[in-house]
């Protein structure tokens, strides 16, 4: 087989579509209702949040971790596709310092779409006043032609919220 051969190869083995799936339990909500410009304008990229009824965050997807910030309140994945996703634990919740979060997963470590990431104290974190919104974000959206976005309902880990195609 030649390098051209190879790459043909490689190139057909990269998937088109991927299912984003609930990476969280709770109230799947647009992104443009989440209480930050920031996200609910997408002006980083296009994506669904989740209010959640539990402290703890999943894979939406088969990814590499490629970012944990040390406050564990955002994580970020790459995917076979290549698609590059932000989770957003909560608005302004860097200013817990990483209190009252905890994390399953590493910088470089791949993850299975279900698998626990991370832990955090949601009565704690709300009794704090802190609103905590999980928006879910394709960060490099121009490099896909479709985001299919399910409606708002209540959610459980694994069920689909969004499809993205090339």
């Amino acid at each position: 087989m030649g390098l051209f051969d190879k790459l043909i190869k490689i190139t057909k083995e990269i998937p088109t579509q991927e299912v984003l799936t609930a990476y969280a339990e709770g109230e799947l909500i647009s992104i443009k209702n989440v209480n930050d410009p920031t996200f609910a304008e997408e002006i980083l990229g296009r994506g669904v949040a989740i209010k959640p009824s539990k402290g703890e965050l999943y894979a939406p997807v088969d990814g590499t971790v490629v970012m944990l910030f040390d406050t564990l309140h955002a994580i970020a994945l790459t995917t076979e596709m290549g698609q590059e996703i932000l989770l957003h634990i909560g608005i302004d919740t860097v200013e817990l310092k990483g209190k009252y979060f905890s994390a399953n997963v590493k910088v470089g470590q791949k993850v299975k779409a279900g698998e626990l990431m991370i832990r955090f104290e949601n009565e704690i974190i709300q009794e704090l006043g802190f609103d905590l919104v999980i928006p879910m974000i394709v960060t490099n959206k121009e490099k896909f032609s479709s985001f299919q976005l399910e409606d708002p309902h209540t959610v459980k880990i694994g069920e689909k919220v969004m499809v993205v195609s090339k």
